[in-house]
């Protein structure tokens, strides 16, 4: 019998996260969940079920990263999921740039420590898949939105992170991709209309990918999307 492979997902004590977590360990996906709080990242696992581990990480913390990855080991799948949403109601000329700043840390650079920590071993190992959580906010197609400009431009850079990654990875059995799960009822968006079970379901989708399937693209419902 072989071993289940294993996802790690950040800021997996709620929403997208936990629900992401959960459906992957109802797919057979041994799960690392990951949150700022210790307490939180234990209790988020021990909801999700049988060999589910709780490992405390602060994106913006190198030292945090570092032991995180000391902590979970190598692992198959990679969901950067981790984000915030501080500037909401702002608009591009006001916005306090410190609140951007924050953003950035978070929602970009945070990402970016997280997949240097983790996605050389998938390399080395010859597979893996990395989904970076994105937004319509964040796309030309769409067009950034003006009333949350840092998120939005966050999640711009998050879209310019996945490609990066991909062409960097192309060839090695290693996929990355970004999901627009669209508006999800959450704490950050408490009046959405979306769930975090269909989120999580797109987000399994491209953590679920054939070998040959695509790289460096943004999924929306399962289909790719424009950036």
């Amino acid at each position: 019998m072989t071993n289940p492979r294993t996802a790690l997902v950040t800021g997996a004590n709620r929403g997208i996260g936990l629900a992401t977590a959960r459906a992957l360990h109802r797919a057979g996906w041994r799960v690392v969940l990951t949150a700022r709080d210790r307490e939180a990242a234990r209790a988020a696992a021990a909801r999700t079920g049988p060999d589910a581990l709780g490992v405390p990480l602060d994106v913006t913390r190198p030292e945090s990263v570092a032991a995180a990855r000391a902590a979970a080991g190598p692992v198959d799948a990679l969901v950067s999921n981790a984000g915030v949403l501080l500037d909401a109601g702002h608009d591009p000329l006001t916005v306090p740039v410190e609140l951007v700043r924050a953003t950035l840390d978070v929602n970009v650079l945070g990402a970016w420590r997280v997949c240097q920590s983790f996605v050389p071993d998938m390399v080395r190992a010859g597979w893996g898949r990395v989904v970076l959580l994105s937004s319509g906010t964040g796309t030309f197609t769409n067009g950034l939105f003006p009333g949350a400009p840092g998120y939005s431009l966050s999640k711009t850079a998050v879209n310019g992170l996945t490609t990066l990654l991909a062409a960097g990875t192309r060839g090695t059995g290693v996929l990355v991709n970004a999901v627009n799960p669209g508006p999800t009822r959450t704490r950050m968006m408490p009046d959405a209309g979306g769930t975090v079970r269909d989120a999580a379901a797109d987000v399994v989708q491209a953590v679920a990918l054939p070998d040959d399937g695509p790289t460096g693209v943004l999924f929306r419902r399962g289909r790719i999307a424009g950036w």
